[in-house]
């Protein structure tokens, strides 16, 4: 029954109400019609009321409340900025205290959505001290003593005098002086990897990672509570060094804290374990524990060693890594991403993912319930009009070990998903059978290690080697939000990329080509992306915000380093990529724009110019204009992210003025523009700021 019918009904005298019933009713179907919309107008006017306070709202309601107090709306490029909402309502509070150091780095966190410290540089110059306010952690020279001091030098964290330099803070090439302010963002964030099993050398060494590389360990940040406070090393994602972790063990080990290990037939409480340097030592590790002695743990380099006799079993380890965002494999909200739902087989450690694949080959979903480890050699046989998708289920990031190459065949009218893997050890070698019809191959936050698996140091061990090689006529493949190495596929293929990272190890080896790594590959399709290597692609039906870093050696069979046969149709756009590249038409490319830019401005009167200085112009230029990387290799935190000396015609050339290449959704430099444009209003008269990346 409608309540807002029944009050209405309740209103007419009980003789209509009785003769009403009598008759069947009509008078109150007419009130139940009546009783809708009264009950919408109800409604309305209960938003309206709540629409005069901000934290009940509308969203649309909200930039018109901030407009009441002066607020200016940002660009909405990160999740904390597209609802004014929060701002807005703490704008007041801000004001309360504007110009301090304290809502300068409340303003960073909340307007960038990365972690922050403020530095008040004046603090530490190197000064006269004044005998009634005396500085006695202010010395000019460093106390060489003091290891904490010595190691974040020129960092945050930074507490060394220094002599003052009069530069300007905003070029990034001076810090301290009396106005200026800094603020540092650490870009990287801390992805979790929980209850995976360590990567086991012998009895006595395992590694965090588990490809068995080493690996940084990361910070896991402490949420300050305080607007008041200003952030410590603990309350950002900071990369743990060996003296940070053996002074405050307790705060960064154990459960649901930045590091964790544990074993079915060992201790490892806080008690049982210490802070170690772990480093080569010839075929070893130097300063392995003796007999009786606790865990070593070394979080530089992600080591564990064990004392001799009692080898552990079953050790998982939990941890935080870097990384730019949230792609590839990781533990991670994914759960948008699934193509299928309903029922599932789900397999966890221990039982055989190759008998899920076989039991799902006419369709169904394989979940792999966990961030274990899968040493299998697989093949899986799709059949015909099946739809199947093996995926890791939402947060969990298994890795799998391929002991070979991982053979798929697609029959007619199939469509085949991976959603979460991590793939070493092997390619995923795609094939064929039976006759015409559409084919679907996708990968979706999907890891295929470049160069099959890597070393200790994270360098490639088979660098020539690809990750994905389609043998599918007509077969579709689509890839989203994934690393992978470079890729192979016949010629009547068609590849869509998007936000991925195409990686063939160096920039003068086939990222993208046929089978046999020289002829044409598909009809590529690529948005958002990166790519190291070459390319050699049917056609390109369109480029749009995508970097190629490729380059020929000498010698080199390939005539062009990116090479489109067909290009009567298809565009480049907003990309990076080599000029002497053969592409169809080019839109605002880079470095072609600059070039362009820079000829014109040189030939001035207008046919000046020599064929010699047009020439130096432009390899200058080129020289200028190119990706510049933080890191080239997979594992690392940096890993693909576009270095701060990049050139800004890289850095901010994408249609939108993000970042060309796999990060554009990071939008990095629409977050530092909005946070410089709120520093304008809650900046001190005087004073002046600087941006600083910390990673």
């Amino acid at each position: 029954m409608n309540p807002e019918a029944d009050k209405l009904f309740r209103l007419l005298p009980a003789l209509y109400r009785i003769r009403d019933a009598e008759q069947g009713g009509m008078l109150r179907a007419l009130c139940d019609v009546l009783a809708e919309d009264i009950a919408v107008l109800r409604e309305n006017l209960d938003q309206l009321y709540e629409d005069q306070f901000i934290e009940t709202c509308a969203e649309w309601v909200a930039p018109y409340i901030g407009d009441l107090i002066g607020y200016r709306t940002l660009h909405g490029v990160t999740t904390r900025t597209m609802s004014a909402r929060a701002e807005v309502a703490n704008t007041i509070a801000y004001r309360r205290r504007k110009g301090t150091a304290t809502v300068l780095e409340q303003l960073a966190r909340d307007v960038t959505g990365w972690n922050a410290r403020v530095v008040e540089f004046f603090q530490w110059l190197q000064t006269s001290q004044y005998m009634n306010h005396l500085r006695p952690a202010n010395f000019s020279t460093p106390d060489l003593r003091n290891w904490e001091s010595l190691e974040r030098r020129d960092t945050a964290f930074d507490t060394i005098a220094h002599s003052v330099d009069m530069r300007r803070i905003e070029t990034q090439q001076s810090r301290y002086n009396i106005p200026h302010v800094g603020l540092f963002l650490w870009r990287l964030e801390p992805y979790a990897l929980t209850g995976s099993p360590a990567f086991r050398l012998d009895d006595q060494r395992f590694l965090f990672s588990p490809l068995g590389h080493d690996t940084q360990l990361f910070t896991r940040p402490e949420t300050e509570t305080d607007i008041t406070h200003l952030a410590e090393p603990i309350n950002v994602p900071e990369p743990i060094s060996r003296r940070v972790l053996d002074r405050d063990l307790r705060e960064y080990y154990g459960p649901q804290k930045s590091l964790y290990i544990e074993a079915d037939n060992l201790d490892t409480a806080i008690d049982d374990v210490h802070v170690c340097n772990l480093s080569d030592e010839g075929a070893s590790w130097a300063h392995l524990p003796a007999n009786g002695e606790k865990i070593a743990i070394d979080p530089v380099l992600g080591r564990i060693a064990f004392p001799p006799g009692t080898p552990p079993v079953n050790l998982l380890v939990s941890y935080r890594y870097g990384f730019s965002m949230a792609m590839g494999g990781g533990e991670y909200e994914r759960g948008q991403s699934f193509a299928l739902g309903g029922g599932l087989i789900t397999v966890v450690q221990g039982q055989s993912l190759q008998a899920a694949l076989t039991a799902t080959q006419g369709g169904g979903i394989v979940e792999i319930g966990d961030s274990g480890r899968y040493e299998e050699t697989l093949s899986l046989n799709v059949l015909a009009a099946a739809k199947l998708e093996v995926r890791a289920a939402n947060e969990q990031r298994p890795t799998l070990v391929l002991g070979g190459d991982w053979s798929i065949t697609l029959m007619p009218g199939t469509e085949l998903t991976l959603n979460g893997l991590l793939v070493t050890g092997g390619r995923l070698r795609v094939t064929a059978v039976g006759g015409s019809g559409t084919r679907i191959l996708r990968l979706r936050h999907c890891t295929l290690v470049p160069g099959l698996t890597v070393t200790r140091d994270g360098e490639p061990i088979s660098p020539n080697q690809a990750s994905l090689l389609v043998d599918a006529p007509g077969a579709t493949v689509e890839m989203e939000d994934c690393l992978t190495g470079s890729l192979r596929t016949v010629s009547d293929t068609t590849v869509l990329i998007t936000n991925s990272l195409v990686d063939a190890t160096a920039p003068a080896l086939p990222a993208f080509a046929a089978l046999d790594g020289l002829g044409a590959g598909g009809i590529l399709t690529i948005i958002n992306s990166t790519v190291i290597g070459k390319v050699h692609a049917v056609r390109l039906d369109l480029v749009s915000n995508t970097i190629f870093a490729a380059g020929l050696d000498a010698g080199d069979t390939w005539a062009h380093p990116v090479l489109s046969e067909q290009n009567q149709q298809g565009c480049v756009r907003f990309s990076f990529l080599p000029l002497n590249a053969v592409v169809p038409r080019r839109y605002r490319c880079q470095p072609d724009l600059a070039v362009e830019a820079a000829l014109l401005e040189a030939d001035q009167p207008k046919g000046s110019l020599s064929a010699v200085k047009k020439q130096v112009i432009t390899l200058a230029v080129q020289a200028r204009v190119r990706p510049a990387f933080t890191e080239r290799r997979y594992g690392r935190a940096a890993y693909g992210q576009l270095a701060s000396h990049c050139a800004a015609e890289i850095r901010t050339g994408a249609d939108d003025e993000s970042e060309m290449g796999v990060f554009h959704d990071v939008y990095a430099p629409q977050r530092e523009r909005n946070l410089k444009i709120r520093l304008r209003e809650y900046l001190r008269f005087g004073l002046e700021t600087g941006v600083f990346y910390s990673t």
